[in-house]
């Protein structure tokens, strides 16, 4: 892919195209972040316009490729639980103490419909406040974290 992004000044990705159009301020959109995080990702300029599609990250150079994952990570609010350290009740509402891949956290889950299985063994877990915790593959949780979850399921 012919393509050029570097920084400016202030920290904004400027997009420079084959045909040598300059665009200041774009941005990375991940199509599917869950389920395909290294592909399918345009880069979008300021009026919210497609500029760019990019099937597959690794297509692209490495400078490139870490350029646009540092720009979607610093936007990307969505916790990977590591652990569930505690739940108040087995019954919802229950408050919840997990650890992310941010650090120790506490939230509380409404209700069982609120995780939602994804492709595999991942879930999304959707707090009170409608806060999304990313959960890669319960199979890997150590026993206690397992057990835990086992009782919402």
């Amino acid at each position: 892919m012919d393509l050029q992004l570097t920084r400016n000044q202030a920290g904004r990705l400027v997009l420079t195209l084959a045909d040598g159009a300059v665009h200041e301020g774009v941005l990375p959109v991940r199509a599917f972040p869950v389920h395909a995080p290294n592909d399918y990702v345009a880069l979008v300029g300021t009026e919210g316009k497609e500029l760019v599609w990019i099937d597959r990250l690794d297509d692209l150079t490495e400078d490139v490729r870490t350029l646009i994952l540092e720009e979607i990570a610093s936007r990307e609010v969505m916790p990977t639980i590591l652990s569930i350290t505690n739940v108040s009740t087995y019954s919802t509402p229950s408050t919840w103490d997990v650890t992310t891949d941010r650090g120790a956290t506490r939230f509380v889950l409404k209700g069982e419909e609120d995780i939602r299985r994804l492709v595999g063994a991942a879930l999304i877990i959707t707090d009170s406040h409608g806060m999304r915790f990313y959960l890669a593959d319960m199979m890997t949780l150590d026993k206690n974290s397992r057990r835990i979850l086992d009782r919402f399921l």
